[in-house]
């Protein structure tokens, strides 16, 4: 790499446009090692990027600007494009998301930035962040999943297999222990002080202030970005397209993104103030937790069952009856929550009853490939991947309606053709709690 940049820089010399050309230079969020790629931690979203100005068009540089020296101001990737049009003396137009950071349309720094996590590949999680120049706050709404779920890319490096290995051998301490074990449902660093994200701040009485700052930011964000995490992903697509499956055009169908932007159709307020009290792990709030069992909205059913889900066996024996009856609600996301509710926490039939759902939700071609894979991630969950072989291989692996990644991620719970599973694979990784 560095090779190759100082060829393009002989080159801009070469060709007499060294002292006419603005340069930025910035890499990548790391690979798939913990806490890297696809972790909204900052150690997953911090890239570098350095900007050269040279002297002709210094007044175009940020007024903080000072060759050699480094800036506190927020920036991201979305600030490129309206940096760039700025630079070339083009105003932003207001639609773009970012904000120009150099020349004539440079607006005022950001005081936050946001991190999002959803489905990786075969698995399903659900984290938000909020950052400010010193301090991140993370949000996890499905804090009973813990860190270190497998996923078949992070678990292709050997660190990942080691590291897993050590923790279920019992030769790791904490905090090397905390990625293998349930998450906390919120978490605050300070980066000045703790740029390893270790030391988490949410109970210390002296950093109330900037918890609660940031997570009024974090909520306002979410409400003015319409943020659609908060239904399932299946869920997403019913909504949009009147079918669970995630078929991309019908004529009576519209967009994700212009569904979550109507209040009939997505009632987020109501939605994410009881995701907020499932994740919350409060044993107090069970009780409305059970009242909203009986809600007309599903995603409302989802998300009490999920908060059960995440205060474990005592919550589920306060309403084991109204968990069966939901195994068998119309919506395939609320049932996969019952059945896993049933199969960790119920009696043999209750177990053999979630796996008949789980089995019969399993099929892409039949249910659409997000239910499948929400559906075989609890199977796997269970312990009944192994059992359940021959029946999943002989179903249909195609959902013909999906985006051409998805089913390569239903294909990832099948043994491989060639070669064993890779290490670690059927190890106790998903809910250590058990």
């Amino acid at each position: 790499m560095d090779e190759w940049f100082g060829n393009q820089m002989a080159q801009l010399a070469a060709d007499g446009l060294m002292e006419d050309t603005i340069i930025f230079f910035y890499g990548d969020h790391g690979s798939g090692m913990p806490r890297h790629k696809r972790w909204p931690y900052n150690s997953g979203l911090h890239v570098p990027l350095m900007v050269y100005v040279p002297e002709k068009w210094r007044h175009l540089a940020p007024a903080d600007y000072a060759p050699g020296g480094a800036t506190r101001r927020l920036v991201e990737f979305v600030d490129m494009a309206p940096t760039v049009l700025s630079l070339a003396n083009i105003e932003p137009p207001d639609w773009m998301q970012g904000r120009a950071f150099m020349g004539p349309y440079e607006t005022e720094p950001r005081p936050y930035l946001f991190g999002f996590r959803g489905r990786m590949d075969e698995r399903y999680d659900m984290v938000r962040a909020v950052r400010n120049d010193r301090y991140i706050y993370v949000r996890n709404y499905m804090p009973h999943w813990i860190y270190g779920q497998y996923v078949g890319s992070n678990f292709a490096a050997k660190t990942m297999q080691v590291w897993h290995d050590l923790y279920h051998a019992g030769e790791l301490e904490p905090p090397q222990t905390y990625f293998w074990e349930e998450k906390p449902a919120e978490e605050l660093y300070d980066l000045e002080n703790d740029p390893h994200e270790v030391n988490n701040l949410v109970d210390s009485e002296a950093h109330q202030t900037i918890l609660n700052e940031l997570r009024q930011a974090h909520r306002a964000h979410m409400m003015a970005t319409r943020d659609a995490g908060f239904l399932p992903e299946a869920e997403m697509h019913r909504r949009a397209k009147g079918s669970t499956k995630p078929v991309w055009k019908l004529d009576n169908g519209t967009t994700i993104y212009q569904m979550a932007r109507d209040p009939q159709q997505y009632p987020l307020e109501r939605i994410l103030a009881l995701a907020e009290l499932a994740a919350s792990r409060v044993a107090e709030a069970v009780p409305q937790l059970l009242i909203a069992l009986e809600d007309r909205d599903p995603a409302i059913r989802y998300w009490a069952l999920t908060g059960l889900l995440v205060r474990g066996a005592p919550a589920f024996e306060m309403a084991p009856e109204k968990v069966r009856e939901l195994l068998a609600d119309e919506n395939p996301s609320v049932r996969i929550v019952a059945a896993e509710l049933l199969g960790l926490f119920g009696d043999a039939d209750d177990e053999a009853a979630a796996v008949e759902v789980l089995l019969e939700l399993a099929s892409p071609q039949e249910n659409g490939v997000y239910v499948s894979i929400a559906a075989l991630n609890v199977i796997e969950n269970l312990g009944e991947l192994e059992r359940l072989w021959p029946v999943l291989e002989a179903m249909d692996f195609e959902d013909s309606a999906a985006a051409y990644r998805a089913n390569d991620y239903f294909h990832r719970f099948m043994p491989p053709r060639h070669g064993p599973w890779p290490p670690s694979r059927h190890a106790p990784w998903l809910r250590s709690a058990q």
